[in-house]
């Protein structure tokens, strides 16, 4: 008996020393972690963010080749996708062959100016010689309406001196009245030819138009990187503004994390950031604060939250913040838009 009470309490002491040492590596690392909470914020609400263009046609047309396939690296102002523009070319053909007819309108309509304006000049000379004869006829007549109260000419010399003024003065009024027609028609032919050049104008937007869109059936990248998954097959038609695929910059990456609200107080721009992605669990990266939003996420969603309307209950809201990579440019072979990481920064 006294040798089992003398064991149990040699166990006694041991057991203690055990449970001690149990609480006090579980007191350092609770305060460990109770430390780091407090001087630090950390979020897993956050995503590798990269500059993601989509590739647009800006024509409608039946895909004649794509260059391109899924993944391939590109760069900007490569040739992706040629659209069949064999339609184009025929209205282009067609559209020049009017224009030219145009032309040969204009060239038309500035000789019956030039015509008209020569008649015009001969209406005027006219005009001139029927004046003289006007007033030699006037003198004429006078004269003899003298002679014949003087009895020194006959009656019908006195008329025919009447009549080939009247005849005069008639020709004088007909060179007038040809005159007001040709410069009327003057006129007529200028507005005829202003026209004629104005609907060579539209004639030569329209064929520029078309040029353009046949240049628009030459798709090429907006930016250096690589093809996501294309939405387009060679033969298929498709319509204008229809995303055939996207580019995705592999060259540059950035961190959008989203922080509760609570948790945006002490983060600032240029502040250190400690970076650990999922993905690569054995990479640590660093980076910086560049900016926060200034909106919550939320207010950017497709419907923001109404909350005037009656049925209000709290959600804590998230704030994005944009966080650099250091050294971006040595881990871009590892890093993917999307990829989810965790964010922790020093607050002290």
């Amino acid at each position: 008996m006294t040798n089992q009470e003398s064991t149990q309490k040699k166990e006694f002491p041991v057991r203690f020393i055990i449970i001690g040492i149990i609480f006090l590596v579980a007191a350092f690392f609770g305060y460990k972690k109770i430390k780091y909470a407090l001087t630090h914020e950390t979020t897993d609400n956050a995503q590798i963010e990269t500059q993601i263009t989509p590739v647009l046609p800006r024509v409608s047309g039946y895909v004649k080749t794509i260059a391109v396939k899924d993944y391939d690296s590109v760069k900007a102002g490569e040739l992706v996708v040629e659209l069949d523009d064999a339609e184009l070319q025929t209205q282009l053909a067609e559209m020049e062959a009017d224009y030219r007819q145009a032309e040969v309108d204009i060239i038309n309509a500035k000789a019956s100016l030039n015509n008209a304006l020569v008649s015009l000049s001969v209406n005027k000379g006219n005009i001139d010689i029927n004046n003289v004869r006007l007033q030699k006829s006037k003198e004429d007549f006078q004269r003899d309406k003298n002679l014949f109260a003087a009895e020194a000419i006959t009656k019908k010399q006195l008329d025919d001196s009447q009549f080939a003024l009247e005849t005069a003065q008639k020709q004088f009024d007909n060179s007038r009245n040809d005159l007001n027609s040709a410069e009327s028609r003057i006129a007529v032919l200028k507005a005829s030819v202003e026209k004629t050049q104005a609907a060579l104008a539209v004639k030569q937007a329209k064929i520029d138009q078309t040029k353009l869109k046949i240049s628009y059936t030459k798709i090429y990248a907006p930016q250096t990187g690589r093809i996501g998954k294309k939405n387009v097959s060679e033969g298929q038609f498709i319509q204008a503004g229809t995303p055939l695929f996207s580019v995705v910059n592999d060259s540059t990456y950035w961190i959008i994390a989203n922080f509760k609200e609570n948790q945006i107080r002490n983060l600032t721009p240029g502040k250190e950031v400690n970076i650990e992605v999922d993905a690569l669990p054995d990479l640590k990266l660093t980076g910086t604060i560049q900016s926060l939003s200034d909106a919550t996420g939320a207010r950017f969603s497709l419907l923001p939250p109404d909350n005037a309307s009656g049925n209000f209950v709290k959600v804590t809201q998230r704030v994005p913040v944009k966080i650099n990579i250091n050294d971006a440019e040595k881990y871009k072979s590892l890093l993917r838009a999307g990829l989810s990481v965790f964010v922790s920064i020093n607050i002290k």
